[in-house]
């Protein structure tokens, strides 16, 4: 009966464990099918295409940049005269291309002599079987009222469409990054107009497919074209031509922000992240001549696949050891993540890995929590442990790496902090042992909490010192800064600590502070059989002379120049008394103190940087 009773007991708990994982990866399929799901799918699908970008060189499609060279040499303001437009139309006809679009809307009349000469050029370029030769961007515009939103179609002018000109649709539609992954629905897009001219057949695609970062594409300068001699006889012939604008420069990107989009090789070069709308046009425009734009796979094939995993996961994560389960699910998903890829790449078709992963990722998540249980115990006792000894901070990172509870240190940059009471021995000799012990405790206790709000380790107590540090065991940003924060609070604390003690008919105590930025040696240091978490070096015993130097200038804060160039901007106002030679040390140092008096700060900066200011020695200190 005892067995029976065991073995149900068992094949419950494999029963609900088995339910939680498919609930697990149910509840991540429909993740997937949300607005949150589409964002996963952007990495891949930016990764996918910089990996299997073709970097194809050898299309008949040429760029015409209107870039900022185009601005030095013609030394004309946008919009460029529009007989210039029309001595490229005929340019590109007499040198042979096939056809041009403009990603340039030309809505407004202009002058009507330059108007009247576009158009003739636009005439002039007959194609065979009457195909349009020039190409003309039109746009939408959406404009959002309170109750309902309205689009107004924006199209080239009536005199340029009669000369022969057709429309094409410029817009695109980015994602939430900005970033053009979808190609349009359109069939009258600027891009499908323009591949009309060379006979490719209507595209089902509904991705892009890049063919390589900005640049890519064959493009040349908008001013090389009408200037002549700068490009051969010919070089145009047999050639799809777009001509657009392509701007770098922050005052150009201004006026035309909005034909500037991200790119999926920002990751790659973040300095050039922006690829202007005539190049993404280029792209589509290759995709139709190539044929190798990308289709939509059904989500079916992921969601099925990541279903049958969750399910052999289920049946196999209590038998087998954690470290297989793991090897397994990664091994699926890389597989998963592959498949995908073979199909972007050689398929043409688009079908995210997310929903697989997201599925993996949550039956493994809810199958781990099983196994974890005893090591979370396990964490538990060591927490308990030996949060008595070492800060919290130190804890969790000795929890997280158990190898760190080895000897030895490594380098890093800290923000090093000494404290020491002055004048607490007359107070001491006041007062029992008991009450010295209390006076303590309260300041030990004050001083930690403050140390730990503003994210620093409390590394020792030295009778009445206290030793601290930023920058480790775990990485602080603006580590100088807390510091220096930290400072000026313990010591409003302090003069709180000495209102009180006062009151009670007590002497006053007071507490100096030095610190110092720069690298030094952190670790688990001392012997095999007892060590600490500390941290040596000459930054440490810098901030150490730092705390006595204060008695020479009767201040309560002394930092370092290093910790001071670290701090930022609204940083607190630094006062600088000297350059100070510090026992053992041979190089100047120059120390600051915290001060509200701004006329002061910069009365001691002149004094201070004056000629003939010899460093002070502080030898005893």
């Amino acid at each position: 009966m005892r067995a029976f009773v065991s073995e149900l007991s068992r094949r419950t708990r494999d029963l609900g464990h088995a339910l939680l994982v498919w609930l697990a990866a149910a509840l991540a399929a429909v993740w997937w099918w949300s607005p949150l799901g589409e964002a996963a799918d952007r990495p891949f699908f930016d990764a996918f295409t910089v990996l299997s970008a073709p970097h194809h060189n050898d299309l008949p499609i040429v760029v015409l940049a209107i870039d900022e060279p185009s601005f030095q040499e013609l030394q004309q303001t946008w919009p460029f005269p529009r007989q210039w437009h029309a001595a490229l139309i005929d340019r590109l006809r007499e040198d042979g291309a096939r056809a041009v679009a403009f990603d340039v809307v030309f809505a407004e009349p202009g002058d009507p002599a330059q108007d009247q000469a576009m158009a003739d050029a636009i005439a002039r370029w007959r194609q065979p079987g009457g195909t349009p030769a020039v190409v003309l961007a039109a746009t939408r515009e959406r404009l959002d009222t309170g109750q309902t939103t309205l689009w107004t179609e924006v199209t080239p002018l009536q005199r340029l469409l009669d000369a022969g000109a057709v429309a094409g649709q410029a817009g695109v539609s980015p994602d939430a990054d900005f970033v053009v992954r979808r190609a349009p629905a359109d069939p009258d897009s600027l891009s499908a107009r323009l591949a009309a001219a060379q006979g490719a057949p209507a595209s089902a695609a509904d991705w892009i497919r890049y063919n390589g970062p900005r640049g890519g594409i064959d493009t040349r300068s908008y001013y090389q074209t009408i200037t002549p001699g700068l490009l051969p006889p010919g070089f145009f012939k047999n050639k799809l031509v777009l001509v657009g604008r392509s701007l770098r420069t922050a005052t150009e990107l201004t006026a035309s922000q909005a034909d500037m989009f991200n790119s999926p090789f920002a990751w790659l070069d973040g300095s050039d992240r922006l690829m202007p709308g005539v190049e993404l046009h280029a792209h589509l425009l290759a995709n139709r001549l190539l044929g190798n734009g990308l289709v939509s796979a059904s989500p079916w094939w992921t969601l099925g696949a990541g279903g049958l995993f969750s399910l052999l996961l289920a049946a196999f994560a209590l038998r087998m050891h954690p470290g297989l389960v793991a090897v397994g699910t990664a091994s699926a998903a890389a597989a998963g993540v592959g498949l995908s890829y073979a199909a972007f790449a050689q398929g043409g078709h688009w079908a995210s890995p997310a929903p697989l992963l997201a599925m993996l990722g949550a039956a493994y998540g809810v199958s781990a929590v099983w196994g974890f249980v005893a090591t979370r115990r396990r964490a538990r006792h060591i927490r308990q442990m030996f949060a008595q000894y070492v800060p919290p901070e130190v804890v969790s990172e000795l929890v997280a790496h158990p190898e760190l509870m080895r000897l030895g240190g490594e380098t890093r940059e800290l923000t090093v902090m000494f404290t020491d009471l002055a004048s607490f021995t007359t107070l001491a000799e006041r007062l029992d042992p008991q009450h010295t012990v209390a006076v303590l405790t309260e300041y030990f206790n004050t001083m930690t909490a403050i140390v730990h709000r503003h994210h620093g380790t409390v590394d020792k107590f030295i009778g009445d010192a206290v030793m601290a540090f930023w920058g480790a065991p775990l990485p602080v940003p603006d580590h100088a800064r807390h510091a220096v924060d930290a400072a000026i609070e313990m010591q409003q604390a302090m003069a709180a600590m000495v209102t009180r003690l006062q009151a009670q008919g007590l002497p006053p105590i007071g507490m100096r502070i030095g610190i110092h930025s720069g690298p030094a040696v952190v670790g688990n240091i001392g012997s095999e059989t007892r060590f600490s978490y500390t941290a040596i070096g000459d930054t440490v015993n810098l901030a150490a002379r730092l705390e006595g130097a204060n008695k020479a200038f009767g201040t309560g804060i002394l930092l370092s120049a290093s910790t001071a160039a670290l701090l930022g901007h609204d940083a607190p106002l630094l006062r600088p008394l000297a350059d100070v030679v510090v026992k053992g040390k041979t190089a100047a140092v120059r120390v600051y103190t915290p001060c509200n008096d701004a006329d002061l700060v910069a009365s001691s900066t002149r004094q201070l940087e004056a000629a003939g200011q010899p460093a002070l020695a502080l030898d005893k200190l």
